[in-house]
């Protein structure tokens, strides 16, 4: 896995730019796979750590999306949920592909088989939020609708498993991070004693309290 847990806690956003959007000393509500979301204040806004190159200078944490006034929590909710959508999407095999734009970033989903450009955040002609008049919620879904690129399976590598059910956890908005991260411990309990259980279906058992 490129990126190990808690990826994003050992590389946060440059201080250049933190300092330049007025985000120092923010708080990470998220951290799957190099994508997670922030918050300060009224600020919101999604980091992704851009995929590794060989030979090429690591750029850092990018900000790729930023609201600075946010005043309703449900909006702000909305972000480690795109987050967790996207680390998902990363871990099932999708490539995101950052492009700078000024001090943030355009992240594009890209299909690994055909190389197709399945969507890019935020759209090339911004608007009021996330462009074209787009919000939080109508962007989850649009990002839900993307299949994985391959369906994750329980396997081996403990960590991978724990960071596709913590992703998926993540995805519900009424779920906090340590709530998410204690529901993605059980389920890997299950997955332990049960070689071979789905990890959705572990995910959904933990959820209801069965064993």
């Amino acid at each position: 896995m490129s990126f190990a847990s808690g990826h994003l806690t050992r590389h946060p956003l440059p201080a250049g730019i933190a300092g330049a959007l007025g985000v120092r000393g923010y708080q990470l509500l998220c951290d799957v796979a190099g994508v997670g979301a922030g918050r300060l204040g009224r600020h919101a806004f999604l980091l992704v750590a851009p995929e590794p190159e060989a030979g090429a200078p690591d750029p850092g944490t990018q900000l790729v999306l930023h609201h600075q006034q946010v005043r309703d929590e449900r909006v702000a909710a909305l972000y480690p949920s795109l987050a967790a959508q996207l680390g998902y999407l990363r871990l099932s095999g999708y490539r995101l592909s950052l492009e700078r734009v000024g001090l943030r970033s355009r992240l594009h989903v890209v299909d690994p088989g055909s190389g197709r450009l399945l969507a890019s955040i935020p759209e090339r002609h911004p608007g009021r939020l996330l462009g074209r008049g787009r919000d939080a919620a109508s962007l989850l879904r649009a990002l839900r609708s993307l299949p994985p690129a391959a369906p994750p399976a329980a396997g081996s590598d403990e960590e991978l498993m724990r960071e596709v059910l913590l992703a998926l956890a993540l995805r519900e908005p009424e779920l906090s991070g340590a709530q998410a991260a204690e529901l993605a411990d059980r389920a890997l309990a299950l997955v332990r004693a049960r070689p071979g259980l789905e990890l959705p279906a572990a995910l959904e058992q933990a959820r209801r309290g069965r064993g």
